[in-house]
């Protein structure tokens, strides 16, 4: 390649994701324009680049355009469709689906023929295969998660992932098999895997190392991986590529050797043949996004140790990059392609130039300072992309990474070489298995004393600060070692004082964060902390409640409305992994937990804020579950927040008697139902602002159009968290209470963001269905 190229294409490529991220039908024109131009004046490089950024962003849009419409939002669908993967989960299975055709089964609905992926949730049904080939009737939503600060993005998670719908399975008309599966060499190879009679741990790990079989991994595995910060080396990746490559490249260059004696440094096909073994091994391991990745950066690899008009380093890294945009640029959302290339560009920066090590202690000694050069930045990534930090990461990956490089991967490898001389196969993957278990107990020893840390939101970009700056001071050349070790002292004492937001004496921060069809409210004074509801337990056991916090929380409170699962789903997840004084719940309420009554007149204080209960009476013989919800008051100086759980409209009316001012925030009952929220309340309490605790394309419709509409007239500001995400609230300043989203407004999702406007209910916008009570929720 010309030198000069390589950075162009790649710039182009990344103006391309750009372009399709915010494009406009008027920004491709101009483009395509100004690609014609430069054409007509033999402008030939100009052209080609522009060209590039045009196929990228076209790509993109293609993508975005192809999401599953919203007047097709829980709605049945015939697909033809191909099984890319299956995870069984407990009681289900999630399918990922490659679609051949769409339909929808009811007339003059929008069509689908733009979908490629879904994902669906399979409760009940056929035994379904990798490979095979099915005519399945799902019903569809369009890609969906949860807001949350600080917490996974699920929504994110698709997009870059190309699903462009999910849903479950119906299973009338009943699902049909249109093809069998085709032979699959990895899939025989599993198969055999399974066979073996391998411990469980080391049966999953060998399976990921060796064959890309990442989700055979268990959640205990991961939790594990991430806590030692060494989740890369069991994934398929540059290094076990890499591996590969300079095995095969070393046995032809051998075999060069003894066929041509005098020629063998000068033969190409040595490095051919490194290539295609490469490029053989990745396909086998499923070429998704890191084996692609792997493969494309060890390709260029071979090129430049090959020499031969061979770009330089930095050029082969902005042509690595560009190569990887160009064949999935989807890949820029992907946290593990930056940390990749950063990883890459910092070894390029703290080895270019230098003599290559020698002997074993050489070697060594290479191995720790690389390793601690590159602890700082991957920190800073990490924490960047996931919200957390591994302080175990830099002593154990000095263990992990040569004992899984030198040999695990080679035993796991030479495993599969030797599987046709079973003793010996099994010879290999019995040390593998032996190291496999002492790796996990190492581990397992490091996480235990250097647990995993998930800085507060306020935390972390004062940490990515400071260890950016302490990878700086240690990767640039040039630098005196004085400069540098008093650099890193002083951030590191700096970081003894990272900041602690909380409350002020008379402030409250509530947040009602967004789980899905159901309700969890924080509330926070200065040394006070309180749950009002725990979020639902959906059918697949899953409880949005465990990916908010990091285990280990403390509350002092817990105030459980009422029984639903909507409502009371989290509380084995909130017994099991975090520490709560109290609960409180209605009188004759069932519940896994002792809880003390919350009555009508029952009240506190906690650091100048006033917390009382308006309902339920002593006495709820009559009432229903919802109706005796603990309707809860909180009094932060000129500002008050009701919360008032699921109680219906004659409820209402009777503890309105006992408030004699409006309230600033309400959460509305009910989700928005119309059931509750009627007018006696609006009239009496003219909230400032409502939130509705709601899901995105729920069954139910929350909130109703008729509640909407009586909330608007009254002038309230209205949120939602199936559109904003978690909702902040700040209340007790003399200042309008703050509230903020957790959803930005961008070009894959629309919500209110921070400004009031006018939302609808799902029931009134035109052109989506209207849910029915009868449809089945599946989370």
């Amino acid at each position: 390649m010309r030198q000069g190229w390589a950075m162009p294409l790649a710039l182009a490529t990344l103006a391309g994701v750009a372009t399709g991220a915010l494009a406009t039908t008027a920004l491709l024109q101009g483009l395509g324009v100004a690609a014609l131009w430069c054409l007509v004046w033999r402008r030939g490089r100009e052209s080609l680049l522009l060209a590039v950024v045009m196929l990228v962003a076209v790509r993109i849009l293609l993508m975005a355009g192809g999401e599953l419409a919203p007047g097709l939002s829980r709605q049945d669908v015939r697909l033809d469709a191909r099984v890319l993967d299956v995870s069984p989960q407990a009681g289900m299975a999630r399918l990922d689906l490659s679609v051949d055709a769409c339909r929808p089964l009811r007339s003059g609905l929008p069509g689908c023929d733009g979908l490629d992926r879904v994902r669906l949730s399979v409760y009940q049904g056929p035994d379904i295969q990798v490979g095979e080939r099915w005519r399945l009737t799902a019903r569809l939503r369009p890609p969906a998660g949860a807001a949350n600060p600080g917490t996974f993005d699920y929504r994110g998670w698709l997009w870059r992932e190309g699903i462009q719908a999910t849903g479950y399975l119906r299973q009338t008309p009943a699902p049909h098999r249109l093809a069998e599966a085709g032979v699959s060499v990895r899939r025989l190879a599993l198969a055999h895997l399974d066979e073996q009679g391998l411990a469980p741990r080391p049966s999953r790990w060998l399976a990921a190392l060796t064959l890309g079989a990442e989700r055979r991994l268990e959640a205990q595995d991961w939790e594990l991986l991430n806590a030692s910060g060494t989740t890369h080396l069991v994934v398929i990746s540059g290094l076990h590529i890499g591996l590969v490559a300079a095995f095969a490249l070393g046995v032809a260059r051998l075999l060069a050797r003894c066929l041509m004696p005098g020629r063998w440094r000068m033969a190409i096909w040595p490095w051919w043949f490194a290539g295609m073994v490469a490029a053989g091994y990745a396909l086998l391991a499923g070429l998704e996004a890191p084996a692609m990745r792997a493969l494309v950066m060890a390709l260029v690899g071979l090129w430049v140790a090959s020499g031969r008009h061979a770009p330089g380093a930095w050029q082969a890294w902005w042509l690595a990059l560009a190569l990887i945009l160009l064949l999935d640029p989807l890949s820029a959302w992907r946290p593990g392609l930056w940390l990749s290339f950063l990883a890459v560009a910092l070894l390029i920066l703290i080895w270019q130039g230098r003599s290559r090590p020698r002997g074993v202690r050489g070697w060594c000694l290479a191995l720790v300072r690389t390793q601690w050069l590159l602890a700082p930045l991957m920190a800073t990534a990490v924490l960047l992309a996931f919200g957390r930090l591994a302080p175990a990461a830099p002593l154990v990956n000095l263990v992990a990474v040569p004992l899984v490089s030198a040999l695990m991967v080679p035993l796991g490898l030479a495993g599969w070489l030797l599987a046709w001389v079973p003793p010996l196969s099994m010879a290999c993957w019995t040390l593998f298995a032996g190291l496999t278990q002492g790796l996990a107990t190492v581990l397992e020893a490091a996480v235990a004393l250097l647990p995993l840390w998930q800085p507060l939101p306020e935390q972390r970009w004062p940490l990515v600060i400071g260890l950016g700056l302490v990878s700086a001071l240690w990767a640039l050349p040039g630098l005196d070692r004085r400069w540098r070790v008093a650099g890193t002292l002083l951030l590191a004492a700096g970081s003894v004082w990272l900041p602690v937001m909380e409350p002020m004496r008379g402030s409250l921060w509530a947040r009602v964060y967004d789980v899905g069809q159901g309700q969890l409210v924080e509330l926070r004074t200065t040394r006070y902390r309180a749950l009002v509801d725990t979020g639902p337990r959906f059918g697949s056991g899953f409880m949005p409640l465990e990916t908010l916090w990091a285990p280990g929380q403390a509350f002092d409170d817990v105030i459980v409305s009422h029984g639903d699962q909507d409502h009371a789903g989290g509380l084995a997840a909130l017994e099991a992994e975090h520490a709560v004084g109290r609960y409180l719940a209605p009188p004759g309420e069932t519940l896994t937990v002792a809880a003390d009554a919350c009555r009508a007149g029952r009240a506190w204080q906690r650091d100048g804020v006033e917390f009382r209960f308006l309902w339920p009476p002593a006495r709820v013989g009559g009432l229903s579950s919802n109706d005796r919800s603990c309707v809860l008051l909180v009094t932060a100086g000129p500002h008050r927040l009701l919360i008032p759980g699921d109680v219906g409209r004659r409820v209402e009316r009777s503890f309105l008697r006992s408030m004699a001012e409006p309230v600033t925030v309400l959460v509305a009952g009910h989700h928005g139902s119309h059931t509750s929220s009627g007018p006696s309340l609006v009239r009496r309490l003219t909230p400032g602002s409502v939130v509705f605790s709601a899901a995105r394309d729920s069954r139910f419709g929350h909130p109703a159009a008729e509640v909407v509409r009586r909330f608007r007239l009254a002038g309230s500001c209205l949120w939602s968290t199936a559109q904003d995400g978690a909702l902040t609230l700040r209340l007790g300043g003399r200042d309008d209470p703050g509230i903020s989203a957790a959803r930005p407004l961008s070009w894959r999702s629309s919500g209110v963001g921070r400004d009031c406007l006018a939302l609808e209910s799902p029931a009134s916008i035109p052109g989506l269905p209207v849910p029915t009570s009868t449809e089945a929720e599946t989370p």
